[in-house]
C-alpha cells in the first residue's frame, strides 16, 4: 500500500472518531420477538428518565447525557438489563425477548460488556440453584414426612453453590476494580458473610469514583460498619440489668464473650435461644460467657422470655427497641445479631448461629 493511501486511511479513522458526539451517549437497540412490548423504559437508579417506542422492526433509540460512567437500567417488559455508559459512547443492544435465559448482546461500552460477562457467571450459578431447588421440591412432595432429612441433604449443596458463586463474584470484582462492572458485581455478595472483603473493596475504590452516588453510598455504609467488624476492638457501653444495676462491657474483659442482640418479640431469636443455651452450658466453665442485649421495650415481656427460654447469663436493655444507642453503636439492623469477642475485647466473629457457633467455639476455646 502506498504511503499516501495509508495516511488517508488513518485520517479517515480519526475523522470517524471525531464525529462522535462527546456531549451525549446513545443506545440503539433491537428486540426480537417483542410480542406485545411497545415501549422500552430507561431508568437512572430508581428514577424513570426516558422512554422509547419500538418501531415495526423492534428497534428503539435513546440519547442522554452522562459526563461520567454511571449505571442505567433498560426495562423491557418484565425483563431488566443493567448497562454502564457515559458521554461519547454509542451502544448497540440486542436481545430476544422470547429467550428465557435473558441472554443479550451489547457493544460500544467496555464496562457494559463486562457486566454482561458477569451476568453469565451469575446465570450459571442461578441455573444450578434452580435445578437443586426443583429437585428439593420434588423429593419433598414425594416424601413430605422426611422434610428434615431432605433439608439436611440439600442444605450443604445449596451452601456449596452459594459459596462458589460468591468466590467467583469476588474474583471478578477484584479483576475489574478499575471499572464500575467490578462494583456492580461485588454489590451482589452477602454483606454479612463477606463483610471483611467488602470493607477492603470499599477502601480500595473510595477515591476512584468520587461523584458516583451508588459507590459513595456503598463506601459510606462499609466505613460505618468497619468499627464493629472482625478485627476491631468492640466499642464500650454501659447498660442496666433488669434490677437496675449498671453493667459495662469492660466488666467481662479476660473472657471470651458472645454479645447477643435479641428480643422477646423476635421469632428467629427465640428459635435460636436453645442453641445459645447449649453453647453457654458447654463453655461457661472454660472462660466463656454471654452478655444479652435486649431490644425490647416491654420489661415484663423481656423478663418472661428470659425465664421461659432459660437464659441464665447477664441480661441488659435500654428498653427502647431500635432507638437504643447500643444497637446503633454496633450497627445492628436486624436480630438476632451477635459478636464474639476474645479476652482482649477484640471482635473475632459475627453472627454465628447453631452448629456454626458451636464449631467456632470448639476451635477457639479449649
Amino acid at each position: 500500500m502506498k504511503r499516501t493511501t495509508v495516511l488517508v486511511a488513518i485520517a479517515a479513522i480519526f475523522a470517524l472518531a471525531s464525529c462522535k458526539n462527546r456531549k451525549e451517549f446513545t443506545i440503539s437497540g433491537k428486540i426480537e420477538h417483542a410480542d406485545s412490548i411497545k415501549k422500552v423504559l430507561l431508568y437512572d437508579t430508581d428514577k424513570l428518565i426516558d422512554s422509547a417506542f419500538l418501531n415495526d422492526s423492534g428497534e428503539f433509540k435513546f440519547k442522554r447525557i452522562s459526563p461520567e460512567s454511571d449505571f442505567y437500567t433498560l426495562f423491557i417488559g418484565s425483563k431488566t438489563f443493567v448497562i454502564i455508559t457515559k458521554n461519547g459512547d454509542e451502544l448497540d443492544f440486542k436481545t430476544n425477548y422470547a429467550d428465557t435465559s435473558n441472554i443479550y448482546e451489547i457493544k460500544g461500552s467496555d464496562e457494559s460488556e463486562r457486566i454482561r460477562a458477569f451476568n453469565k457467571i451469575s446465570n450459571d450459578y442461578g441455573k444450578a440453584y434452580k435445578q437443586m431447588q426443583e429437585e428439593y421440591t420434588q423429593k419433598l412432595t414425594a416424601k413430605p414426612g422426611a422434610k428434615d432429612s431432605i433439608y439436611k441433604l440439600f442444605m450443604p449443596k445449596f451452601q456449596t453453590n452459594m459459596d462458589a458463586y460468591s468466590n467467583a463474584t469476588l474474583k471478578f470484582a477484584e479483576e475489574n476494580k478499575d471499572n464500575l462492572a467490578g462494583f456492580y458485581a461485588v454489590a451482589t455478595v452477602d454483606p454479612i458473610t463477606y463483610e471483611q472483603q467488602l470493607i477492603k473493596y470499599a477502601e480500595d475504590i473510595k477515591s476512584k469514583y468520587p461523584n458516583n452516588k451508588a459507590v459513595k453510598e456503598f463506601v459510606a455504609h462499609m466505613m460505618e460498619v468497619k468499627p464493629v467488624s472482625v478485627g476491631q476492638l468492640a466499642p464500650q457501653f454501659e447498660l442496666p440489668t433488669p434490677d437496675g444495676k449498671l453493667v459495662k462491657l469492660s466488666d467481662f474483659k479476660g473472657k471470651y464473650i458472645l454479645l447477643d442482640f435479641w428480643a422477646s418479640w423476635c421469632g428467629p431469636c427465640r428459635k435460636e435461644n436453645p442453641n445459645v443455651v447449649k453453647v453457654f452450658n458447654a463453655y461457661k466453665d472454660k472462660g466463656f460467657t454471654i452478655l444479652g442485649v435486649s431490644l425490647d421495650d416491654d420489661k415484663n415481656a423481656w423478663l418472661k422470655a428470659v425465664k421461659d427460654d432459660n437464659l441464665t447469663w447477664t441480661q441488659v436493655s435500654e428498653l427502647k427497641r431500635w432507638e437504643g444507642k447500643t444497637a446503633s453503636l454496633y450497627k445492628v439492623e436486624g436480630i438476632p445479631a451477635s459478636f464474639v469477642l476474645d479476652p482482649s475485647g477484640k471482635i473475632i466473629a459475627k453472627n454465628l448461629k447453631g452448629a456454626e457457633l458451636e464449631k467456632f467455639l470448639s476451635e477457639n476455646i479449649k
